[in-house]
């Protein structure tokens, strides 16, 4: 279960490569963005809450350094 904020990956090219869209949502209650955070400008998609996998690796550890393992 995912303790950070989801996205719908409405309109999104990446969204299968993002854990803020591919994570299990908690099935209680989960946040979600109100709108995705990702735009097209000038041709080209950005988002600045993209979370590929090596955000995913540092995440982990940062939860290992948190819980002081």
């Amino acid at each position: 279960m995912p303790d950070i904020t989801m996205c719908s990956g409405k309109d999104c090219p990446v969204k299968e490569m993002c854990y803020r869209h591919t994570a299990t949502p908690n099935e209680f209650r989960q946040s979600y963005f109100l709108s995705p955070p990702g735009v097209l400008k000038d041709g080209k998609f950005k988002c600045d809450m993209y979370w590929g996998e090596s955000a995913q690796a540092q995440y982990d550890q940062l939860k290992s350094i948190v819980k002081g393992e």
